[in-house]
């Protein structure tokens, strides 16, 4: 197996971060608008055109120029696409005139250029770290203002495409794991809580089997009013939110484990069971044995295998990322799907997920 060395060891996702046994990683994204421009919505092709340029020659013009690529939408292949959307790089909206990507080279800086508004920092990085992600965001913000005028107002703040996202034009997310939570069936109150403190919660990969959950048990908690106070407080407020989540997580595990440990490891072993015999596997199934798998590691019937080492394989297991695989890679494949590329992905996620947890102990 190559998929290894073909997605790198050094992806930002790959690594540890705080609290990672809850949430998984962050995101905060920047909208910032180009001053005397329309925005992307109501230009011509010539504007958004003149908006590319100029944001391209920014980072061609900043600090360190060698750690970003610039590509317009148009150049970038539908795999290509795909990989981006599955990391959360591309949010939709790349086929309008003159959009445009600049990616930092680790993957933990993007901007898309023209998909919405005219510029959106984004930033990643593992686990609940709001500031770092900020940092990051906040470094790429200050030096395209050296060179651009962003459209701001003093009423206002920085105006954006969305009224919604005017005034900090930052949107910070986090991606939590909650399966004792759900399994408690105290999910739908740890929801309207967030929901109270001006969060939105949704389901990261697609809804679960029952209504109102999420695949995997894996959510994304969001804030929703860039307008409303600061950057530090909009920070604050969601990381002070995911922690008080994050704790009850833990509280509701061990309960959990003191009061229903046989259902508990029924789940638990039944997904061992299935990901370890499995010829195919689907999407869906694969990122329903890891968060029951996870589950089990972080109540610690399960060890061997790392949080990290889990986030990374949510990202592994996706369609575009196991494509890229195949295209790059030469494998061997039954006689019966050699010539199938839907089952040769479903074949080569199974071996992926075995290979994954041949470490795992219960």
């Amino acid at each position: 197996m190559t998929e290894r060395a073909a997605a790198g060891t050094d992806a930002w996702y790959a690594a540890a971060g705080p609290e990672n046994d809850v949430a998984l990683s962050t995101r905060v994204r920047l909208a910032r608008n180009l001053a005397n421009f329309p925005f992307p919505a109501h230009a011509v092709p010539d504007d958004s055109e003149r908006v590319r340029a100029l944001v391209f020659d920014s980072f061609a013009h900043g600090e360190t120029p060698d750690a970003f690529q610039a590509v317009a939408a148009d150049d970038l292949d539908e795999l290509g696409a795909r990989i981006l959307g599955e990391r959360g790089v591309l949010d939709g909206g790349t086929g309008m005139p003159g959009c445009g990507i600049v990616m930092r080279t680790d993957g933990k800086v993007a901007c898309t250029v023209n998909a919405g508004d005219h510029v959106r920092i984004s930033a990643f990085v593992p686990g609940l770290d709001g500031e770092a992600a900020y940092d990051l965001c906040r470094r790429i913000d200050e030096g395209l203002q050296k060179t651009l005028q962003f459209a701001a107002s003093y009423d206002f703040g920085f105006l954006t495409s969305s009224v919604l996202d005017c005034g900090s034009g930052m949107k910070v997310s986090v991606r939590v794991h909650l399966p004792a939570i759900s399994f408690a069936g105290k999910l739908h109150d740890c929801v309207a809580s967030l929901e109270e403190k001006g969060l939105g919660v949704s389901a990261c990969f697609g809804a679960g089997q029952e209504n109102g959950t999420s695949l995997g048990t894996y959510y994304q908690i969001a804030t929703r009013q860039p307008a409303v106070g600061s950057e530090f407080d909009q920070m604050a407020a969601i990381v002070s939110a995911v922690r008080y989540v994050a704790e009850c997580e833990r509280r509701e595990r061990a309960a959990v484990m003191h009061a229903r440990p046989t259902e508990m490891q029924d789940a638990v072993y039944r997904a061992y069971a299935k990901m370890k015999f499995s010829s195919l596997m689907t999407l869906r199934e694969s990122v329903d044995s890891i968060g029951k798998l996870k589950w089990g590691i972080d109540a610690g019937i399960a060890g061997g295998i790392a949080d990290s080492e889990l986030c990374a394989l949510l990202y592994r297991i996706q369609d575009g990322h196991l494509q890229f695989v195949l295209k790059n890679g030469s494998f061997h494949f039954p006689s019966d799907i050699a010539h199938d590329n839907a089952l040769q992905v479903e074949r080569l996620r199974a071996v992926m997920m075995q290979e994954a947890f041949e470490r795992l102990t219960l």
